[in-house]
């Protein structure tokens, strides 16, 4: 987080006199970011619902960090006012931090987080920092039993697709009058899932879950 923002006051600090001076003829309806992404989890067990294989109930687990490629399409109705969604998929393993401490009890969970978000873009000049927030559907498209869950019988992991909430804030920087620019973005997503480990056809452990990540982006933006 400390990295993310001495980069981004540096690259402020480097666009904000010649950004003012681009024209805004180049400001068309449609914008699209390229974007390098850190997904950094920060959820946790909400409840222990089904314990059939005896794991501690004080087991609790955290997420892996992961940094991925992101496409942002955004639409301009107006100057002011915007939407946008990304695509991107991201991997994570789920490790125990408590109870059963360092076990892997999900392995290789990748996730497309399909988001859609309403902007505000304040007016200040060419510099455009902005606002948001939207929902989220949270879609699992694959995900494993980690290794600590073999040896008590799991045989299958299901993590459940959910809907959710995400706010947003960032900002855009034109560095030419083409419509080239840098942007920068942070969302906080309000999402839950339901984790199911099955050791055959019998449901052996079952947890729900706060995932709650914040995403923190950085690229490059194309508006024309």
């Amino acid at each position: 987080m400390t990295k993310t923002i001495a980069l981004a006051a540096t690259l402020l600090s480097g666009f904000a006199l010649p950004a003012t001076a681009m024209a805004a003829e180049s400001d068309g309806p449609l914008q699209i970011k390229l974007l390098g992404t850190a997904v950094l989890p920060d959820g946790k067990i909400t409840s222990l619902d089904v314990n059939v294989a005896g794991i501690p109930a004080t087991t609790q687990t955290e997420a892996s960090e992961n940094v991925v490629p992101t496409i942002a399409i955004e639409y301009f109705f107006t100057d002011n006012f915007s939407i946008e969604t990304i695509c991107c998929v991201t991997q994570h393993d789920v490790d125990a931090t408590a109870g059963l401490a360092g076990a892997e009890l999900v392995s290789n969970a990748r996730l497309i987080p399909a988001t859609f978000t309403a902007k505000y873009h304040f007016d200040a000049g060419a510099i455009k920092p902005y606002v948001g927030a939207g929902a989220t559907y949270f879609l699992w498209i694959s995900d494993k039993p980690g290794a600590a869950t073999i040896p008590l019988g799991v045989t299958d992991t299901d993590l459940s697709d959910e809907f959710g909430f995400v706010l947003q804030a960032g900002v855009d920087i034109p560095v030419n009058d083409k419509g080239l620019g840098v942007s920068f973005d942070a969302k906080r997503y309000f999402v839950d899932t339901t984790a199911r480990w099955y050791a055959g056809n019998t449901l052996a452990i079952q947890t729900e879950h706060k995932l709650d990540p914040w995403v923190l982006s950085a690229g490059l933006s194309y508006r024309f």
